[in-house]
């Protein structure tokens, strides 16, 4: 009785066996051997970045045309010249690599606080409580998510509640500029030499009565005395940098009362520029 019940459930199982690798020869999905192969390429990250859930995702979007190959940002200019050379794409459009940076520096030896949170360390949750400690609605919030969400290990908190972007680790994938609530973070050229670390939309009075580092519209660096080309232009309550390749651009950054702008590299005050535009001033 044993022996014929082995023999049947051996008879069973050969018999679900075959269905089953005759299902699978029959119903078997063909995977185009391009996407395998953009896959390979790819950093692996799943950041999502590019618009797609994962990498996966994007090998397929990619090589059904949905998607350009240049829209990996951890991948970078590299990745997507790969890309393109399995596509066969010869005319692929290149950007220029970005990386993030923090636009505020108001941590806690500079901004006020209106209270103290005591909660899940988030910055998103901590907004649902009164709109967030900070006195800046502007402000970076100091919990850390942008750090905790970056899948390169690319920022760090600093005693001073701010992040801190490592820029040989950043591949401005963008994801802590979705993750920020109050989108401080932001995404520059590399290229780029300076930027404004301020978004705050408030008027001089406000921003002085919390901030000592925040910018107060005070204009100088959209003077015409300093910035004759107009590289730098006022929208709303703050400047907005036009051309950061300028050479004008080092005396606004030099003149700012608040020291907002930070330079990610040496800028230097060329001596010529600069003289003319103190003398320009000293006429004016």
């Amino acid at each position: 009785m044993f022996l014929s019940s082995l023999i049947a459930l051996g008879g069973l199982g050969l018999l679900f066996g075959a269905g089953l690798a005759f299902a699978a020869k029959k119903f078997a999905v063909q995977v185009d051997p391009k996407i395998t192969k953009v896959l390979e390429v790819l950093p692996g990250a799943n950041c999502g970045a590019c618009g797609q859930p994962g990498c996966a995702a994007f090998a397929e979007a990619v090589v059904a045309g949905r998607v350009p190959p240049n829209r990996c940002a951890p991948g970078g200019p590299e990745t997507a010249a790969k890309i393109a050379d399995i596509l066969g794409i010869t005319d692929l459009e290149t950007e220029e690599a970005k990386v993030a940076v923090v636009q505020c520096r108001g941590g806690r030896a500079e901004a006020k606080e209106r209270f103290i949170y005591q909660g899940v360390e988030d910055c998103t949750a901590a907004l649902l409580v009164g709109g967030g400690s900070k006195a800046c609605i502007y402000g970076c919030l100091g919990l850390g998510s942008c750090a905790k969400a970056c899948p390169f290990d690319a920022i760090h908190m600093n005693e001073n509640g701010l992040p801190v972007v490592d820029e040989n680790k950043c591949t401005g994938c963008g994801v802590c500029v979705l993750t920020c609530p109050r989108n401080i973070l932001a995404l520059i050229p590399r290229s780029q030499p300076v930027y404004l670390a301020c978004t705050s939309q408030d008027k001089a009075k406000a921003v002085k009565s919390i901030c000592s580092v925040g910018c107060f519209t005070c204009k100088i660096c959209v003077n015409p005395k300093f910035t004759p080309n107009g590289s730098i232009e006022m929208v709303g309550n703050l400047p907005r940098i036009k051309d950061p390749n300028d050479p004008e651009i080092a005396i606004a950054v030099e003149k700012c009362p608040a020291n907002c702008y930070v330079v990610r590299g040496k800028l230097q005050i060329p001596e010529t520029v600069s003289q003319e535009q103190e003398n320009s001033s000293e006429k004016g």
